[in-house]
């Protein structure tokens, strides 16, 4: 065994020799940040050598540094073998740092028919005269006061058993938890004196990097807290491929504990907030995507990820929280949203609970973007889905300088077309350290509009301007000076860069062309685009169409829908009624296969421009691009 110190925390472990430093960080519960899931891709996971031998390939992954970074003893903690005893300095921008988690949706009024509520009931004791059961004398009292009827409601072993003795321990004056579960009612628990109002329910958006919570009163039908954290699942794999490659590795069961602790650590940080005990929620409602409701379930998602795809389950859950771990009432349940496919998850099934989609006659196409991208088209009669894989360029991989919502990355950017000269805001307002997917758009659509770069994404190096260069490999331009930094070096957009770019964009582009054409319908049929999750909110709308990441439909068409999936858990939490919807919805919903339809790959190829081969489906933008040309002749 060697082993590994990592600086400045000094953290210490021991692994086998030819283990990557990355799994060595992971082991000592240093999250890296690692994009593109270890591949070596994207640069990320920088770390210095300090002492030590290691195995690191230069020659192929020294694109990344430069001469004085490599003397230091730079490398890529997922390219780098342990030989020897090492003490690795971790620097703080490789680390996952504190990002900017979307928690807010659409504010819209949500009809309030909570599944629980609680009664609280006076009962006589029993008599000579009067010796009926504890349970039959609980449950009629529960009737008498406005509950469900005694026969429908089920009782569970372990509430049974306390039943006697809190009854007499509270001199008969309890409150009775009852819940509406598949199948009937149920009395989650029994407390003593009057705890009537005294019930929450909390909403959770499980993503495979952000968890997000709110916590419901479900007696006045408020907001009592909102909490939100990483998904400690990281640790294990960035993307869900290297997750369920762990899993595979006998990892399912750290990644289910991770999920569980991921989501409990929110609700307990939105009930400290709102001064609640967590034993007082009594339901917690789930969306995430198909791979992270089987991992949370603790069911093998290993056959999601090879031919033909296949998950486990699709159909909405429910199931004790006990059972896995989630940090509530005991007896309080989980609810989980149903799935369409290996790829179309719960998440996605909220996004359009959220936006109503499902309820009007208008067609509506809804994207939702991340490393991966999901649409789906249609209305309230049909609906087609598809998903694949955007890239992490979208989310900051893949670019030289990209990097997650977190502070110093550029979300905003314009460019002056005479001098060429950027204006840009950063996160948190700090001296830049690289730029986000919000801001790479913007970065693309501007680039374009000043004639920097070409439709084919080429940089024109005829431009007689100090920020376009070629160095290296490829033409850039300069975005900040190192002077402007908060990283010491010039940090540039690259010609590979906007390639990658433009191969995001044509995916998404090409996915929303097909499913059109699956319909039998134009972009003029189209009477509303949402975009949901947090790339989706913060992007800017006219220049999604300008680079042509979405087809071109007037701007006050499109909306944002902030946190679809945490605005889709909170409807069904506090409204039992959409549940029944929700599987039906599922089921409506016909998937797509990309990789099987010759006509996507035709339509990622048109759409591999900027905006698409054919203008004439962007009359808007050439119009645009046309004023611009003039104006830069």
């Amino acid at each position: 065994m060697r082993t590994v110190t990592f600086l400045p925390s000094y953290r210490k472990i021991d692994v086998a020799r030819g283990t990557t430093i990355l799994d060595a960080a992971q082991r000592a519960g240093l999250n890296l940040n690692v994009v593109c899931g270890g591949q070596g891709k994207c640069g990320k996971c920088v770390v210095y050598i300090q002492s030590g031998k290691t195995e690191f390939d230069k020659e192929k992954y020294g694109r990344f540094f430069t001469p004085a970074e490599l003397a230091n003893g730079a490398c890529l903690a997922c390219a780098t073998l342990v030989q020897g005893d090492l003490q690795v300095m971790v620097p703080e921008s490789t680390l996952i740092q504190e990002q900017k988690i979307l928690v807010e949706g659409e504010d819209n009024p949500i009809d309030f028919r909570p599944s629980v509520r609680k009664y609280f009931v006076e009962l006589h004791p029993p008599t000579l005269s009067d010796p009926s059961p504890d349970l039959s004398r609980l449950l009629w009292g529960i009737q008498k006061s406005g509950g469900p009827e005694a026969e429908k409601m089920y009782v569970p072993l372990e509430v049974l058993r306390v039943i006697p003795a809190i009854l007499r321990h509270s001199d008969w004056k309890v409150t009775a938890t009852i819940g509406l579960v598949p199948g009937g009612y149920r009395l989650i628990d029994l407390q003593e004196n009057d705890t009537s109002g005294r019930v929450y329910g909390a909403a959770v958006d499980l993503g495979s990097t952000t968890v997000v919570v709110y916590l419901w009163n479900l007696v006045t039908g408020k907001v009592a807290g909102v909490a939100s954290n990483y998904n400690k699942q990281i640790g294990c794999g960035e993307d869900i491929l290297a997750r369920v490659n762990y899993a595979r590795k006998n990892g399912l069961t750290r990644l289910q504990a991770l999920a569980a602790e991921s989501i409990n650590s929110a609700i307990t940080s939105a009930c400290n907030t709102a001064g609640i005990d967590r034993d007082d929620i009594y339901e917690v409602v789930v969306s995430g995507n198909t791979v992270m409701t089987h991992m949370l379930l603790g069911i093998d998602p290993a056959y999601m990820i090879a031919e033909p795809y296949v998950p486990v389950v699709r159909r909405a859950l429910s199931v004790a929280a006990s059972r896995i771990g989630i940090a509530c009432n005991p007896n309080g349940g989980v609810f989980a949203f149903p799935a369409v496919s290996d790829f179309i998850g719960g998440d996605i099934i909220a996004d359009i609970l959220a936006c109503g989609m499902a309820d009007r006659e208008e067609i509506s196409l809804l994207i939702d973007i991340g490393t991966n991208f999901e649409v789906v088209l249609g209305n309230q009669e049909w609906m087609f889905s598809c998903a694949g894989a955007a890239g992490p360029a979208l989310e900051g991989g893949e670019v030289l300088f990209g990097m997650r919502a977190n502070p110093g990355a550029i979300e905003k950017i314009t460019i002056d077309y005479a001098t060429l000269a950027p204006k840009f805001t950063t996160i948190n307002n700090v001296k830049p350290r690289g730029i986000c997917g919000s801001g790479l758009i913007d970065l693309l659509a501007e680039l374009l509009k000043a004639c920097v770069i070409d439709r084919m994404g080429r940089i024109n190096t005829d431009i007689d301007n100090p920020r376009i260069r070629i160095t290296g490999h490829f033409p850039e331009y300069v975005i900040a000076w190192a002077k402007e930094t908060d990283i010491g070096k010039d940090l540039v957009i690259t010609e590979n860069d906007i390639k990658n770019l433009i191969m995001s964009k044509a995916s998404v582009h090409a996915a929303c062309v097909t499913l059109m054409k699956e319909a039998g319908i134009s972009r003029h049929e189209i009477s509303t685009i949402y975009f949901a999750g947090a790339f989706g909110n913060y992007l800017d709308k006219k220049n999604a169409i300008t680079i042509g990441l979405i087809p071109e439909i007037e701007i006050g068409q499109i909306r944002n829908l902030g946190n679809g999936a945490v605005v889709g858990s909170n409807i069904a939490l506090v409204n039992r009624r959409v549940r029944k919807q929700l599987d039906e919805i599922a089921h409506k919903i016909g998937y797509i296969e990309l990789n099987a339809e010759t006509a996507f790959m035709d339509e990622y190829t048109s759409s591999s421009f900027l905006p698409h081969t054919d203008l004439d489906l962007f009359p808007g933008v050439q119009k645009m691009l046309e004023t611009c040309r003039i104006r830069r002749g």
